[in-house]
C-alpha cells in the first residue's frame, strides 16, 4: 500500500482562494488546483494508492467545519482517502470533538502552529495530547525560515513534547523542520524515539542532495514517510525528484512510499457513521 502522508484538499467553493493564498504566501505556483478530484487523479498518475488529507482550523470557530469536511471526504472516498481532523487550543470543547472524530474513524489530528496562530509550546496543548495519545496520530507542521526560538514551531519544541508524552505518536512534517533541517538533525536525528515519524514533504525542492542523504541516514528508514504537500507539489514530480536527489534505488523509494501503512493497520480509512454538525461554510485553512 503506497501512501502519500501529507496532502491538502479544499472544498470546491474555496479551493481557488486557498491555492491563491498558498501561491502568494510561498511565492510559488501550486502544482494542483486544490480539489479532491485533481488530488486523486495525480495520486493515481504517481502510482499511489491512498493519501492522507490534512486540514487545520485557523481559528477555534473553524474546528467543527474543518472536521466536518474531513469526515465527509473520508466517507466519500473510503478506498483512497485517510482524513485527519484538526483541533485548536482555543477551542473549549476539544474533548467532545475528539470523541466525535473517534466515532467517525478519523485516525489523526493535524496541527499547524504557524497558520493556526499558537506556539507549539503552548501549555493548553498538554491536556489535548494527554487525552488524544491513545487514539490519534498527530501530524504537526514543524519549521519556518526564522530562528527556532522565535518560530511558533521548531525541532526543539517538538523534542520537548516527544519526551513529555512518550505514548503520543507524532509525524513531524518536512523532515522535522522546514528550513530548519540542521536543527532537526541536531536535536531529533541519531536518537531512536519510539513515538516519532517524519515525512518528506516540502524538503526535496530546497535541500541539496547531500542534505537529503544526511536526513535519510539520521533516522530509522521505517520511520520516514513519503509526503508531497499537494497542491504545492505534484506527487509524480516529487517522487522522481526525491529519488534522484537522494540517490535512492527503486526498493528504497518504495520503502518510503509504503512505510505509512504500518501506522494505520488493517481496515484503515473505513469510515463509521458519525454525526456531521451543521455549521457555516469552511474558511480557508491553507496547508504545509
Amino acid at each position: 500500500m503506497r501512501i502519500d502522508i501529507h496532502t491538502h484538499a479544499f472544498h470546491p467553493k474555496i479551493a481557488r482562494k486557498a491555492v491563491d493564498h498558498l501561491n502568494a504566501y510561498y511565492q510559488l505556483t501550486c502544482a494542483g488546483d486544490g480539489t479532491i478530484d485533481h488530488l486523486l487523479a495525480r495520486q493515481s498518475a504517481a502510482g499511489i494508492d491512498k493519501c492522507v488529507v490534512l486540514c487545520a482550523a485557523t481559528a477555534p470557530a473553524q474546528v467543527i467545519p474543518a472536521n466536518n469536511y474531513a469526515i465527509a471526504l473520508q466517507r466519500a472516498h473510503p478506498d483512497r482517502v485517510i482524513a485527519f481532523g484538526t483541533l485548536h487550543p482555543g477551542y473549549a470543547q476539544w474533548q467532545k470533538e475528539l470523541d466525535r472524530l473517534k466515532a467517525a474513524n478519523i485516525r489523526g489530528i493535524k496541527l499547524h502552529p504557524d497558520f493556526q496562530g499558537f506556539r507549539l509550546d503552548d501549555p493548553r496543548l498538554w491536556p489535548i495530547f494527554e487525552a488524544a495519545q491513545k487514539d490519534f496520530i498527530f501530524e504537526i507542521h514543524i519549521g519556518d525560515a526564522m530562528r527556532p526560538e522565535s518560530a511558533p514551531s521548531c525541532p526543539y519544541k517538538l523534542a520537548a513534547i516527544l519526551d513529555a508524552f512518550p505514548g503520543l505518536r507524532i509525524i513531524a512534517a518536512h523532515f522535522g523542520g522546514y528550513r530548519m533541517w540542521a536543527h532537526s538533525l541536531k536535536v531529533l536525528g541519531g536518537k531512536l524515539r519510539e513515538n516519532l515519524w517524519l515525512d518528506t514533504s516540502s524538503t526535496s525542492p530546497f535541500a541539496t542532495p547531500l542534505l537529503l542523504r544526511r536526513l535519510l541516514a539520521a533516522f530509522p528508514s521505517e520511520r520516514i514517510l513519503f509526503g508531497t504537500d499537494w497542491p504545492l507539489y505534484d506527487p509524480l514530480d516529487e517522487r522522481r525528484r526525491l529519488q534522484q536527489k537522494a540517490g535512492l534505488d527503486a526498493e528504497g523509494m518504495d520503502r518510503l512510499l509504503t512505510n505509512a501503512a504500518a501506522l494505520f493497520g488493517p481496515g484503515h480509512g473505513q469510515d463509521a457513521a458519525a454525526p456531521v454538525q451543521a455549521v457555516p461554510p469552511l474558511s480557508v485553512a491553507a496547508g504545509h
